[in-house]
């Protein structure tokens, strides 16, 4: 029996996602479509984020343990923002061109299963970012995110 790791495990960990974020926002900041959207973003907004995503990908409690954090709170932080379908798809672009520059793993299993997330996440931030109202209750699990379909990385 193959021993499957997670996401989180398979990307290298904390410090992969951290990175990750980091070299994103820079993008982002840089960038004439989402930089209105991002520009008071706080100084530790990056850390969360890149906390987050780990979270969901089978990392360690960070986000919902020392940030504070939940699936509501993430949420909360995308309401009456009006973001539109333009801003989503550059966003998704300028976290895969990050996702290749720090080398994330770049196997189709895995490839499949980061953008599968962020085509769900960021669809569910643009719908929640149309409302003032949150949709999700505090009390409600993580989203939790894994191989999918093709069941874990290829391993010959």
């Amino acid at each position: 029996m193959k021993n499957i790791p997670s996401l989180y495990e398979w990307a290298g960990g904390q410090p992969v996602f951290e990175r990750l974020t980091e070299v994103f926002y820079a993008k982002v900041l840089k960038d004439g479509l989402l930089e209105p959207v991002f520009r008071h973003m706080s100084a530790d907004h990056s850390r969360h984020v890149a906390h987050f995503i780990a979270e969901v990908f089978g990392g360690p409690p960070v986000y919902t343990g020392e940030d504070g954090g939940s699936h509501a709170t993430m949420v909360r932080h995308h309401l009456a923002k009006m973001l539109t379908e333009a801003q989503r798809r550059q966003w998704i672009s300028l976290l895969l061109d990050s996702a290749d520059e720090i080398g994330l793993p770049a196997d189709p299993e895995f490839r499949s299963a980061l953008v599968g997330y962020l085509e769900w996440g960021s669809r569910i931030a643009v719908i929640n970012s149309q409302t003032d109202s949150n949709p999700v209750n505090e009390s409600e699990p993580m989203p939790r995110w894994g191989w999918g379909e093709p069941g874990g990385p290829y391993q010959p």
